[in-house]
């Protein structure tokens, strides 16, 4: 019995001692499973915060973010007698501030600097921009109003019903073209396509940095944005009133999700008609369109038509292009671009243009990236009002996004 008593009181011990051993083990195991958790938690907090707000984000409520373009053009015409090549560079900066005090609430800052008006200025021979940017000269006295740099200063207020349905009012300085006439494929001219003809309609007449609101109403796949604002001069340096209005749809098909928008917009009567002395209003009607085909291919339109009363240099907007995405050779943040646009002249001294843009952009990582970019444009002028010129631009462009 005794002998059968001590077995017992031996195999309880070490049952004790193996479970006190177990457990140890059981919780060095825990601790090294606590300290992997921290880590990889760190690493997503890293992760989120760069994708939210970049590398510039400062907290919740503070992110500092913005680019800075370096473009370098070399433009080749031939046609008229005189014309030389002329070959220029420009870099402009933007810097923007966000402050979200509340999850509805949003106060937003960008200031722009730039050194350098590259191809646009005095020697370009073509109707249309090479590079859309805002570069040194639209940098100063911006539309009339003896304001440098400050480009957008705004307050939003987004209220928020349910799932998917919101609406938001945004009113100060602000830019026309973050509300109206986008576009997935064509609409940055920092990281898309470089000429005018393809970044916005030209003769959309949108307005950037001046006084105004905007409101956005958002419920499901539909959007609709209304845009007022006060202009401080147009090209006769008097002031106008601009109207804009814009209704989109995103559909997701077996093709991709593509979205669809048509936009409307009309100034005061500030603007001079051809040969009268009578006061016009600019209107024109947009279509943009953009698709995507997969994971490689997207294809987008923008067609565009203006109203002639007022004196205008583009009257029709066609154009369109495709977008191949870096995944068909393994790198998703490359894409190369290919672009045409068609504008038909209004009652000035150009009866059409033409552009066609090709770009191949590398990211070199999630910051920096190398697009090289070439344009043909073609210009025809009326008879007896100019000669007709065609030729090539050729370029590199460089960007940091942070």
């Amino acid at each position: 019995m005794k002998k059968t008593l001590g077995l017992f009181l031996m195999m309880l011990i070490a049952c004790g001692a193996s479970a006190a051993a177990d457990d140890s083990a059981v919780l060095q195991e825990q601790d090294q499973l606590r300290q992997r958790v921290a880590v990889l938690e760190q690493k997503q907090a890293v992760a989120d915060s760069m994708e939210a707000g970049g590398l510039g984000r400062i907290s919740d409520a503070i992110t500092v973010g913005g680019i800075i373009a370096g473009a370098y053009q070399y433009e080749s015409p031939s046609g008229p007698p005189g014309v030389d090549d002329i070959d220029r560079g420009a870099v402009p900066i933007r810097v923007e501030l966000s402050v979200k005090p509340a999850e509805a609430d949003e106060i937003f800052f960008q200031v722009g600097f730039a050194g350098g008006n590259g191809l646009n200025t005095e020697g370009h021979v073509f109707a249309l921009t090479p590079w859309a940017a805002g570069l040194e000269d639209d940098m100063k006295n911006i539309n009339g109003r003896d304001r440098d740099y400050l480009l957008t200063a705004w307050y939003a207020h987004t209220f928020a019903f349910g799932e998917g349905h919101s609406l938001g009012f945004t009113g100060g300085i602000i830019d026309a073209t973050e509300y109206l006439d986008d576009n997935a494929y064509a609409n940055c001219e920092y990281t898309q396509f470089m000429n005018e003809a393809l970044v916005n309609g030209p003769n959309a007449f949108l307005p950037s940095y001046d006084i105004g609101g905007a409101v956005v109403w958002e419920r499901g796949n539909l959007a609709i944005k209304g845009v007022v604002m006060g202009v401080g001069e147009n090209d006769e340096g008097k002031a106008y009133t601009f109207y804009g209005g814009q209704m989109g749809c995103t559909l997701d098909t077996s093709l991709g999700e593509g979205t669809y928008r048509v936009v409307v917009d009309t100034t005061s009567d500030d603007f001079s008609g051809p040969g009268t002395t009578g006061k016009e209003a600019l209107k024109s009607l947009i279509f943009s369109f953009d698709q995507g085909v997969g994971e490689i291919l997207g294809v987008w339109v923008r067609l565009g038509w203006s109203d002639d009363s007022a004196i205008i240099d583009f009257t029709d907007l066609y154009s369109g292009g495709i977008n191949i995405s870096g995944n068909l050779w393994g790198r998703q943040d490359d894409n190369i671009g290919l672009g045409y646009a068609h504008l038909s002249g209004g009652n000035q001294e150009i009866d059409r243009s033409q552009v066609v843009e090709g770009y191949v952009r590398f990211a070199v990582n999630d910051i920096f990236a190398v697009t090289l970019d070439a344009q043909y444009l073609d210009d025809r002028y009326k008879t007896g009002a100019g000669d007709d010129v065609d030729g090539f631009i050729t370029g590199i462009r460089l960007t940091a996004q942070f």
